[in-house]
């Protein structure tokens, strides 16, 4: 499969290798240009690419900056991607550490319903609380009883499953944590966000999210 991958930070970089290694055909591009990505391509065989280039023909795109930059993406960016792109949101909203405020997330819009308004396309939120070093390192074959569940929401079922047959492919399962309105399940603080746990736990984990947005991750 063709994947662009924005951002090459400790999720992308990591997602670029794991991709590669399994034999998709990967394009990586971060906001510093392809020539700072020479090392990470040396190692993974991807394909450094300008952020521009970066969807172009790709049947899945993965947006792993910070949630600040997000607005700072070129218009039309998936223009020439694939019909039906699947856009993976790894996200997360921090407003006291990095990302300043964002009204309409403080208002109680989802960070990834935000994201797609940016973007002006659907996104998938997956991998936002995962573990950078899992994604190399936790890896179980299907019915390994040690094998981590990752929570996946998203608005469009086709995409959905995209993304969580290419999560089953990368050696986690997953369990469907609904629409983008409910992805608030998933963001920082809440019981699932970190977790290490199978689909049991990931699903109780997901019931007991509290929609109110905690203080110290508020502007």
């Amino acid at each position: 499969m063709k994947i662009g991958i924005i951002g090459a930070g400790n999720i992308g970089g990591n997602l670029t290798r794991r991709l590669t290694a399994l034999g998709h055909e990967v394009s990586v591009a971060n906001s510093r240009g392809p020539h700072t990505l020479t090392e990470l391509a040396e190692e993974t065989g991807a394909t450094p690419v300008t952020v521009e280039e970066a969807a172009r023909g790709a049947a899945v795109v993965v947006v792993a900056i910070p949630l600040k930059a997000v607005p700072d993406l070129p218009s039309g960016l998936f223009d020439e991607a694939a019909e039906g792109v699947a856009v993976i949101d790894t996200g997360n909203y921090y407003p006291k550490q990095r990302d300043g405020r964002i009204a309409a997330i403080e208002d109680g819009l989802t960070e990834s319903r935000w994201t797609e308004q940016q973007i002006g396309h659907p996104v998938i939120k997956a991998f936002n609380g995962t573990y950078a070093q899992d994604i190399l390192d936790k890896p179980r074959p299907k019915g390994d009883p040690e094998r981590i569940a990752l929570p996946v929401a998203g608005d469009d079922e086709a995409a959905k499953k995209v993304v969580r047959d290419l999560i089953d492919e990368l050696g986690f399962d997953t369990v469907d944590a609904g629409g983008i309105d409910e992805s608030w399940r998933q963001q920082p603080d809440t019981p699932v966000y970190g977790l290490r746990g199978g689909v049991e736990a990931v699903t109780k984990a997901l019931a007991e999210a509290s929609p109110e947005r905690p203080e110290a991750l508020r502007a």
